[in-house]
């Protein structure tokens, strides 16, 4: 939202107000508030009838600092807020005549008294960002009430990157930005996931405490700042420190919440009814068995949106002209190996049988009048069920009680984000608060009711809304995509956003939801899909199985499915790292190689976990263009080696695309491709890249509770491998990627293999040494 007009001008209708002259700085227990006037005070009289603007400084955890700016604080909030999490953090307040300073951990905010205002936030001796001249405001219209802006300083090639999945650009310097989640696909500038949290290429986060709207000018309105504003008389945001963009991120959802470790079961292939397809337990039957005739390894199917009867979502009521027999299908299907997933929505058609009871007992919300709200976009008269209030909440989790009964295993919550502001919540809540945050409440419930009923590490969603904190509900895919090459890209971009929003796990629709993909959009996108943390074939009007595309791209399908499958080790580790840390699984590369200038802007590749470099390829003719950091590189499927510090330009068949693992890495792969929850440690092998002289290289394996198996670490001196193993209860090997020969091997035995030679550790053997 914009405010001022050119540099210099405020646009008609603003009054805008600044803190222009520090007045007094008081330490209440570990916190600093500073009072500042609106201009400058010469004389006592100076004082009166004018405006006192107040921040307060203080720390919720260690390197992080809350900032809280007001005009009023009288007036009434009713919420909902975030929840965060908070400790006790010993701060360090020092002032002088000269100003004052707070310190929490490593990371600082420096007040000075005397230039009017200037504020500078540091970690350890960098100046990382500020807030100086006319940079906070309280702004006032006649028409449109009152607004709070901060603008922070945006450095000389600093890059914003995050806010939520976002399909622009991947880097958000100029970009105007509004948190307001919208139903609006991929290809447009609305979000479902809109996140108030950027993170900077400079080693910093900034995270805006507010579930309403909140407005962002990055480098648009002042090209040198970033600017935030909410309605209302105050504004709230935490500065995060680390040491690198990773530290940011974990401190980021130490305060929101990490990432729950959805199962094992999750990573394997789902396919989907489709939306608008015709189906019922035949149809079903015959893609499974298709998949399986076919050896397309299948660990989910999903029952999209009519499952239930037309006009009737959400009942929770299987349609009975398609599925006379639910329990016995689900459980036809179940001892085929798959689990269940079940489409909802949060939403109550008035022909559903629950709309009535819903409304006589108070569970959907309400206009100002005392009505039901109610429209006939998506369902016709339907109502939103009220998750402000309990009994509401307890009765919508046990309809899913019921499907959970059934045999399904997992929801997806598809919408949460068409919610209304003119109604009326049970506990009162703001309405503008509540369209952003109802979704967080919404898939809570959800996950909840999962949690209760299958236990702990057995939860998981596939949600398409969300907002701060909602990353602790995963999966998360990326809504309504096209079926082309520019919605492929777009996708990513979104992907690479919310991950560096805090959210650890993330999945797509693989060839586009509208319309039918020509088949070498669908084979390249079945790569891309089987090279994301979660892979679902889904789609609008058509079937998305293989064979309906082209018999290679059956191929494609079997080969990569059966790749995820067989990198389970590497990627289940992967994705604890993501629950503790509040990593992603898919990096951008600016957060694996900050240091890289080449990286802070890339947007068509990524990391798959800390050591994979993936390439997606998004043309018809299989060329590439990627760049590759400093280090030998070896193409995971081909084995090429290639050397990096530059661009590299290749062509590929439809069997293979830059999957680059990176140097110094020890990749953990199961000797298992038939499907993802199996045991990860048994005959696991350790496949070494280019170790260097003096370097180590390590790997873990867990099982899928996440606890550590299997503990290895290689360590080169000249011509020397020691290999160190902790927790060697079962088979394991080390193959040498692209060496063809050793000299001696101490602790196992060797044979050739296609892809180097082949080291079997000794039974519980927990130290080898290899004489290359």
């Amino acid at each position: 939202m914009k405010f001022t007009d050119g540099y210099w001008q405020i646009r008609d209708g603003y009054h805008v107000q600044n803190p222009a002259d520090v007045r007094d700085i008081v330490q209440k227990g570990d916190s600093l508030t500073v009072y500042a006037a609106t201009k400058r005070i010469e004389r006592k009289g100076d004082t009166l009838n004018g405006t006192l603007l107040k921040a307060t400084y203080s720390s919720p955890m260690p390197d992080v600092i809350r900032v809280q700016l007001n005009h009023h604080k009288g007036k009434f909030n009713p919420g909902p807020e975030f929840a965060l999490n908070t400790l006790n953090t010993d701060v360090e307040i020092t002032q002088d005549e000269h100003g004052a300073e707070l310190k929490s951990g490593n990371l600082r905010v420096s007040v000075n008294k005397l230039k009017g205002w200037d504020i500078g936030f540091h970690y350890n001796d960098k100046r990382l960002t500020g807030s100086g001249w006319r940079g906070p405001a309280y702004i006032e219209s006649a028409t449109e009430g009152a607004f709070f802006r901060e603008q922070l300083e945006l450095g000389v090639g600093e890059y914003v990157y995050g806010l939520g999945e976002r399909f622009t650009p991947f880097v958000k310097n100029g970009q105007v930005v509004e948190i307001w989640n919208e139903d609006g696909g991929t290809s447009s500038e609305q979000a479902y996931k809109n996140i108030p949290f950027y993170l900077s290429n400079k080693g910093y986060g900034v995270f805006v405490n507010h579930p309403e709207k909140v407005s962002y000018e990055i480098a648009s309105e002042n090209v040198s700042k970033v600017q935030f504003s909410v309605e209302g008389e105050t504004l709230e945001y935490f500065i995060i420190g680390g040491a690198n963009p990773k530290e940011v991120l974990d401190n980021y959802t130490k305060l929101t919440g990490k990432p729950v470790l959805p199962p094992a079961w999750t990573f394997g292939l789902w396919l989907t009814t489709s939306f608008t397809t015709d189906y019922d337990e035949a149809t079903v039957n015959h893609f499974v068995d298709g998949m399986a005739e076919r050896d397309l390894p299948l660990s989910v199917f999903h029952f999209d949106c009519f499952w239930m009867k037309e006009y009737q979502w959400c009942d929770f009521e299987w349609d009975k002209d398609m599925f006379p027999d639910p329990e016995g299908m689900l459980k036809r299907l179940k001892d085929k190996g798959l689990k269940i997933c079940a489409w909802i929505n949060p939403y109550i058609a008035e022909k559903s049988l629950l709309f009535d009871e819903g409304m006589e007992k108070g569970y959907l919300v309400k206009t100002a009048d005392g009505s039901v709200w109610q429209w006939d976009k998506w369902q016709a008269g339907m109502g939103l069920v009220d998750f402000t209030n309990p009994e509401a909440t307890a009765w919508y989790k046990d309809k899913l009680k019921g499907l959970i009964d059934q045999g399904v295993d997992c929801f997806k919550t598809d919408f949460g984000e068409r919610i209304p502001t003119d109604v009326v919540y049970y506990d009162g809540s703001d309405p503008v608060k509540m369209h952003n945050y109802y979704t967080f409440l919404y898939n809570k419930a959800v996950f909840d009711v999962l949690e209760e009923n299958l236990g702990k590490n057995e939860a998981a969603l596939f949600a398409r809304s969300a907002t701060v904190g909602g990353q602790q509900f995963p999966v998360h895919w990326g809504g309504d995509c096209s079926s082309n090459y520019s919605s492929m890209a777009e996708s990513l971009r979104g992907g690479l956003s919310l991950g560096l929003s805090g959210f650890g796990f993330w999945s797509h629709d693989i060839s586009g939801f509208e319309a039918t993909a020509e088949p070498d959009v669908y084979k390249r996108w079945v790569q891309f899909g089987l090279l994301s943390s979660h892979s679902r074939l889904h789609g609008n009007e058509s079937y998305r199985v293989p064979w309906l595309f082209d018999e290679e791209a059956v191929d494609v399908v079997r080969d990569f499915t059966k790749l995820k499958l067989s990198l389970m080790p590497y990627l289940f580790n992967s994705a604890v790292e993501s629950s503790v840390k509040g990593l992603p699984m898919m990096r951008a590369m600016v957060l694996e190689y900050p240091d890289d200038p080449t990286c802070a802007t890339l947007d068509l590749q990524y990391m798959f976990g800390d050591s994979i470099l993936v390439a997606p390829i998004f043309n018809q003719q299989g060329d590439v263009r990627y760049y590759l950091p400093e280090g030998t590189w070896t193409n995971y499927l081909t084995g090429a080696k290639v050397q990096g510090g530059r661009w590299i330009s290749e062509h590929h068949d439809f069997k293979t695309l830059p999957i680059m693992i990176k140097p110094n890495s020890l990749i953990a792969v199961g000797a298992v491709d038939s499907k993802p929850d199996y045991d990860f440690a048994d005959n696991v092998s350790l496949h070494l890249f280019e170790l260097a002289d003096g370097e180590t290289a390590q790997a873990v394996v867990v099982n899928q509770t996440a606890e550590r198996e299997l503990q290895v670490a290689v360590t080169r001196s000249g011509s020397k491998l020691d290999i160190r193993a902790a927790g060697a209860g079962k088979p394991w090997s080390i193959v040498l990627r692209g060496i063809e020969s050793v000299s001696s091997i101490k602790g196992g035995t060797q044979q050739a293999g296609s892809q180097g030679i082949i080291v079997t550790a000794a039974a519980g053997a927990s130290e080898l040494t290899i004489e290359l």
